[in-house]
């Protein structure tokens, strides 16, 4: 999880969002609520039998289930206070980070378990080598758990680590057992520890000022951000590739198993309150070498995705979807997805939104209220959802097989 990423109309499905509005507004729903006060409430005609490819679009005070082909609301659940989703790794939950910490939602049954982490400032979500790790910044405490023991409806057995300080932080744990987790403070971040599968420090590297997010590329390389380029781990080693300024922040990554080459932000002022950047950086993880390529448009962290085939995917404020060739740094395709927009200063606040599953490209479109399910392949928009409020974060189930 990262901080500071042609239409066919479908008559017959606007026709029935609208009818559920009206029948939900008139009171004619089901409602539950779980232990914590959060409460559901069924859209008419629907059952959480039927949902299939769930998505899960957070709104201010709660959660929105869709239907991951038809994007027909399924379910409205109240959540109170400030939400943030991930998927959690396997084909039926996803991560919800709320006020009081983690929990775990069963999205395919649109309902909230009780499996929760607990801790102030739930941070990063990382899913790698079928792990799922869990950094609480409020307590520097990593859980690491197999996914797929979701199902049971307990909480997994797994690992967890505490970093020497809470920090905003990041963990990842790649194939063999290690374990990268960085180094900081509340003052400042530094860089990455490496331990072993007893929690064992094995290596580390401090070149990485203001150490912020992570992807994994092809061979398992493994790659944060800094303040002046990014530090990559591959085959026991720390490599940097270094930014071309003085300053240049990469603090939002994207990653492919496809490419060795991973997709990042790219920030170069930092006294300003909200740099809104128009390049992007392609980081080679085998060459150590990294390459600014001009989209002509501003983006946000939310704007950036990798397509089914590696392709590096950022939605620019200008509601362009653009499709990049990593190897080359060429825009390969412009897909229109949404209006032009521009992204607010406070990073709460909603923007749109992109979400890659397979080859569709889910984006939100607070302004009107909408999200749009679009073929990477042909840029036509395959559906689109009127909600009853703006959305703000947009995920959904991925199964790593």
């Amino acid at each position: 999880m990262n901080n500071p990423i042609g239409t066919r109309a479908l008559t017959g499905t606007a026709l029935a969002l609208a009818l559920s509005a009206v029948l939900t507004a008139c009171g004619g729903e089901d409602t539950s609520s779980d232990s914590s006060g959060a409460k559901a409430k069924d859209t008419p005609g629907t059952s959480a039998a039927e949902i299939k490819d769930p998505l899960v679009a957070t709104f201010d005070g709660g959660l929105y289930v869709l239907d991951g082909k038809s994007l027909e609301l399924a379910r409205t659940i109240e959540l109170p206070g400030f939400n943030r989703v991930n998927p959690a790794g396997d084909d039926s939950h996803v991560i919800v980070s709320t006020d009081s910490g983690f929990r775990v939602m069963n999205a395919a049954e649109q309902t909230l378990t009780d499996i929760r982490y607990e801790g102030a400032k739930p941070g990063h979500v990382v899913r790698h080598a079928g792990r799922t790790v869990l950094f609480t910044d409020g307590t520097g405490q990593v859980n690491v758990f197999d996914p797929e023991d979701l199902g049971s409806g307990k909480k997994p057995e797994g690992r967890t680590y505490t970093s020497a300080e809470p920090h905003h932080g990041v963990a990842i744990e790649l194939s063999d057992g290690e374990l990268l987790t960085t180094l900081g403070d509340e003052e400042k971040r530094t860089g990455v520890l490496v331990l072993d599968k007893h929690n064992k420090e094995t290596r580390r590297s401090e070149n990485c000022p203001g150490v912020h997010g992570e992807a994994a590329a092809k061979g398992e390389a493994v790659a944060v951000g800094c303040e002046d380029g990014v530090l990559i781990y591959k085959d026991g080693e720390f490599t940097k590739a270094d930014a071309p300024d003085p300053y240049g922040r990469i603090g939002n990554q994207a990653g492919s198993e496809e490419s060795p080459i991973l997709l990042g932000d790219y920030k170069t002022d930092p006294e300003a309150e909200l740099e809104r950047p128009n390049r992007v950086s392609l980081i080679n993880t085998e060459t150590a070498r990294l390459r600014l390529v001009d989209l002509g448009t501003s983006y946000s962290f939310r704007s950036l995705a990798r397509g089914p085939h590696g392709e590096a995917l950022v939605l620019g404020t200008n509601g362009v979807l653009h499709v990049i060739d990593p190897e080359t740094g060429k825009v390969d395709k412009k897909i229109p997805a949404v209006d032009e927009w521009q992204e607010p200063l406070d990073w709460q606040q909603t923007r749109p939104t992109l979400f890659v599953r397979d080859h569709t490209a889910y984006v939100s479109e607070p302004s009107k209220r909408q999200v749009h399910a679009i073929d990477l392949a042909s840029g036509e928009k395959l559906a689109s959802v009127t909600l009853p409020k703006s959305t703000n974060e947009l995920s959904g189930v991925v199964a790593d097989h």
